[in-house]
C-alpha cells in the first residue's frame, strides 16, 4: 500500500499592476529556491494578477508577509492568504509552462522542451525549482547575453562562475569553450544541483562545483588568476566583492555582473572601477541590470 500523499501548503496573493506583480516574483524567486518553493504568477481577463507559492513544509507566514510588504506594500500583503492542497509535483507544473528562452547562441529550456532547440545553439538544460536560474529570470538572461558577447572577441581560459546556483552560467561557459569552470556558492544544495545539472548537460567534466564564501576557499588562489568572473548574486554582496574579485583577475580580465536592480548599478560601478575595473556594456532587462566590466591593464 503507496503511503498518503502529504498535502503542500499553499500562499496567494491578488495584484493588481503588472510591475508590481514582476516585482513580487523576481523577490521571491531570489529568496526561494531549489525546491524550496514553486512560484507562478498568472494575469487574470480583469488585468489582476493572482501570485502563488507551493511550499513542501509550512512557511514561515510573517516572513513572507513582510517581504511582501517591503515589495510592493501593506495593501497588496493584505491579500495574503495561506493554505493547504492535495500533494502535486509543482516543481514539474510550474516548468511545464516555461518555454525556452534564448540568449545570445544559448538556449535555456526544460526536459520537457529538449527537442524544441534549434540545432545551431547550445542547449542548457536546467531542471530548477522556479524560473530564477531557468534562464526565464532578466538576470541570467542579461549574463548569457553579456557571455555571448565576450565570446566573440576572446577565449578565455581561466573562468569563475562566483554564485553557481543552479550551474545555468558555468555550464554555459564550459559547453561554449570546452575548458574547465571553477563554480562556487555559499550554500550546499546549490552545489549539488550545480553539479547534477552540469552532469545532465554533458560538462560535469569541465565544472566544478566547490561550496565557498567570498574568494575564502583555497580553490580560489589555484585557479586565478582568472580571466573571467561571472556573478549573478545581489548588489551588497558585489559591492563588498570588489576588492577580492580584483586581486584574483589576470590583466584585461572581464567581469559579469548581474542580480542587482538597476537602480542600484551607479553603485556597483563604482565599487569596481575604483579597484580598476571599467564599464563596458550595460544590459536592463525587466528591471534588473546587468554588468559586463574589463580590467585595466597595467
Amino acid at each position: 500500500m503507496s503511503p498518503t500523499p502529504t498535502p503542500t501548503h499553499r500562499a496567494s496573493l491578488a495584484i493588481g499592476d503588472e510591475a508590481a506583480a514582476k516585482r513580487v516574483v523576481d523577490v521571491l524567486t531570489e529568496i526561494f529556491f531549489d525546491g524550496d518553493a514553486a512560484v507562478a504568477a498568472f494575469e487574470q481577463p480583469d488585468g489582476r494578477w493572482d501570485v502563488t507559492l507551493h511550499f513542501a513544509d509550512a512557511p514561515d507566514q510573517e516572513f513572507l508577509k513582510g517581504i511582501i510588504t517591503e515589495t510592493a506594500g501593506p495593501g497588496i500583503a493584505d491579500t495574503l492568504v495561506f493554505d493547504s492542497v492535495e500533494a502535486k509535483d509543482w516543481v514539474k507544473a510550474s516548468l511545464s509552462d516555461l518555454v525556452p528562452v534564448p540568449a545570445g547562441r544559448f538556449v535555456v529550456h526544460g526536459g520537457h522542451d529538449r527537442d524544441r532547440v534549434p540545432p545551431n545553439k547550445l542547449a542548457i538544460e536546467i531542471e530548477a525549482a522556479l524560473a530564477f536560474g531557468t534562464g526565464h529570470h532578466g538576470t541570467t538572461r542579461g549574463c548569457l547575453l553579456l557571455l555571448d558577447h565576450v565570446l566573440k572577441g576572446s577565449r578565455p581560459k581561466r573562468m569563475l562562475d562566483l554564485g553557481t546556483g543552479t550551474g545555468v552560467l558555468a555550464i554555459a561557459a564550459a559547453k561554449a569553450l570546452h575548458r574547465a569552470v571553477l563554480a562556487s556558492d555559499i550554500d550546499p544544495p546549490s552545489v549539488r544541483v550545480a553539479r547534477e545539472n552540469a552532469g545532465l548537460n554533458e560538462a560535469g567534466h569541465h565544472v566544478h562545483a566547490i561550496r565557498a564564501t567570498g574568494f575564502a576557499a583555497p580553490d580560489f588562489a589555484k585557479w586565478a588568476p582568472f580571466d573571467l568572473v561571472l556573478a549573478n548574486i545581489l548588489a551588497n554582496p558585489l559591492r563588498q566583492l570588489a576588492g577580492p574579485m580584483a586581486r584574483h583577475l589576470a590583466p584585461r580580465a572581464h567581469v559579469i555582473l548581474s542580480g542587482l536592480l538597476t537602480p542600484q548599478a551607479p553603485a556597483v560601478i563604482a565599487a569596481y572601477r575604483a579597484r580598476g575595473l571599467v564599464p563596458v556594456r550595460h544590459l536592463r532587462i525587466e528591471g534588473w541590470s546587468s554588468l559586463l566590466l574589463r580590467k585595466c591593464s597595467l
